[in-house]
């Protein structure tokens, strides 16, 4: 039973005293898609084959091999599959607190003001920028370190790390005064639907949390994430729903309780109509 996935990612990466870690994912293999959510580490997503939509913030990003996102702690996120077409992609993730110390200059300085989202960097390295192929050793270096893992490979992956934000930070790097009010409203919706989706949600209780209307929700939402939230409510239990197809033996009618849908057939009919084969075949797929 699926009982504990939220829109802030809180997984811990990597080992205790070096959280480091290098994923390599598949859309739509591993998951179809990686839904709006937030972390408080950094994370980099390499596009290694294929291509794909990332949505960052409101803004819905087609991504090609190559191209590298970045996103700081509490970056609104997801990850979407073109039709037709997998993703393959490396997810790079580590937390800055890696990178600095108790009284270190640049933790004060760059790392801090990182972690708190006061200092925003350039989201879409792609081969057009003038610093792309230096961005992309660094992660090549990090990358090697971590495969071979010869003595010392802890020093390189830190020090490719550091290389990359202070490039990233030099060329493209904007100090802000604080996370915009729309980010912060959208935060709260989101940890709405992680902790409520099984649940009757209506839109009016959404609205409700942001001090909206419910026209101007409707409105706000759909300018925020390119969906009405109906819609994008229904795709995140779809979400769920193929976490618990792929990981479980639960029949398809607790799947789909499970998963906040309350009734059997409109849950087979949006399946179907979302992934063009029903939770049946889903999961022998799988």
């Amino acid at each position: 039973m699926v009982t504990d996935i939220a829109l802030k990612e809180t997984k811990k990466h990597g080992a205790l005293r070096f959280p480091f870690n290098i994923y390599p994912c598949t859309i739509p293999k591993d998951f179809p898609e990686v839904a709006l959510h937030w972390q408080s580490s950094m994370e980099l997503v390499f596009i290694k084959k294929g291509s794909g939509i990332v949505q960052v913030g409101g803004r819905a990003l087609p991504a090609q091999a190559g191209e590298v996102f970045v996103f700081t702690p509490g970056t609104l996120h997801a990850l979407f599959q073109s039709p037709g077409i997998v993703m393959e992609y490396e997810n790079i993730i580590f937390d800055l607190a890696l990178l600095g110390g108790a009284d270190d200059l640049c933790d004060e300085r760059y790392l801090l003001p990182l972690q708190s989202g006061r200092l925003a960097l350039p989201v879409h390295l792609t081969p057009e920028l003038s610093y792309y192929t230096e961005a992309l050793v660094c992660l090549h270096d990090a990358e090697e370190a971590n495969r071979t893992r010869l003595f010392g490979y802890e020093l390189v992956i830190k020090g490719a790390l550091l290389r990359l934000l202070g490039l990233l930070t030099q060329k493209d790097g904007k100090l802000l005064s604080s996370e915009n009010a729309d980010t912060q409203r959208m935060k709260t919706v989101l940890q709405l639907i992680a902790d409520h989706y099984t649940e009757e949600l209506s839109v009016s209780s959404a609205a409700e949390v942001c001090g909206y209307s419910t026209s101007h929700f409707m409105r706000w939402f759909k300018r925020m994430t390119g969906q009405h939230f109906t819609a994008f409510l229904n795709c995140y239990r779809l979400n769920i729903a193929c976490i618990a197809l792929r990981s479980g033996n639960d029949t398809i009618l607790a799947v789909a309780e499970q998963a906040g849908f309350r009734n059997l057939s409109y849950f087979n009919r949006l399946f179907k109509s979302h992934y063009g084969i029903t939770p049946q075949m889903y999961r022998k797929r799988e």
